[in-house]
């Protein structure tokens, strides 16, 4: 992709030129895509990532201040869960960030986990991008509109807390029991584990889920449950 391509995409993205494009190629190149690639690309986008996450927690960080007067550890909580690898992923996906990023072929074949994590740190990058391009307040007008605008529904729903807190916070109060998780499968190789977890209430096998972590697993076993037992969001 040329920088006139760049230029397109910048347009797209904040509706305005970068003043250096450059930057918003780099943006988009992954680390794989240096290796086979050495003379056309000499910098990936690790370094507008370090800075993107930086910006991106003090816009999200003063957002909340702002406009919570919320305790210290629950405006934490939503901040984790704005700026978590699964929202900062699924605002790129809905960019279409993955057609756009320079990678190597084999990458290109990487697992979905994989490309969760690339099109988070992606988007990370794009933000350092727009704040050495264009300052702050483009930045901050970015990640208002695809990050911060997405609050309301994490607030609707409860995710600000996780499902394991969730459920053991529902089941000690309404049964005076704790969920007790237990793994029931693994499988696949070291480097791409599947683990199978289900959680018990009373001995009863109340959700199942599965993750390539056993924390991982455990959250959506817990997910089930909740759901399963039609337990109400929490309310802020």
């Amino acid at each position: 992709m040329n920088l006139d391509t760049y230029q397109e995409l910048a347009q797209s993205l904040i509706n305005q030129s970068f003043n250096n494009p450059q930057l918003l190629r780099t943006a988009f190149t992954h680390c794989s895509y240096i290796n086979e690639n050495r003379r056309h690309a000499q910098e990936h986008n690790e370094r507008l990532e370090f800075l993107g996450d930086a910006v991106l927690e003090i816009v999200v960080t003063d957002y909340l201040y702002t406009n919570y007067n919320h305790p210290e550890g629950v405006l934490t909580n939503w901040r984790a869960s704005l700026v978590r690898t699964e929202s900062l992923a699924k605002a790129a996906d809905k960019l279409e960030f993955l057609k756009h990023i320079r990678l190597s072929k084999g990458e290109k074949k990487s697992s979905s986990r994989a490309q969760q994590q690339m099109l988070a740190n992606t988007f990370e990058a794009v933000i350092g991008a727009i704040y050495l391009d264009k300052g702050y307040k483009s930045a901050k007008h970015f990640i208002d509109r695809h990050i911060i605008s997405t609050l309301p529904d994490i607030l609707k729903i409860g995710s600000w807390i996780d499902a394991k807190t969730r459920l053991q916070e529902h089941i000690q109060n309404t049964q005076g029991q704790t969920p007790v998780y237990r793994i029931l499968n693994e499988e696949g190789p070291d480097h791409d584990k599947i683990f199978e977890v289900g959680v018990y209430i009373d001995d009863k096998l109340s959700g199942q889920g599965q993750g390539h972590s056993k924390q991982q697993a455990a959250q959506k076993a817990a997910q089930q449950a909740l759901d399963d037992q039609d337990i109400a969001p929490l309310q802020v």
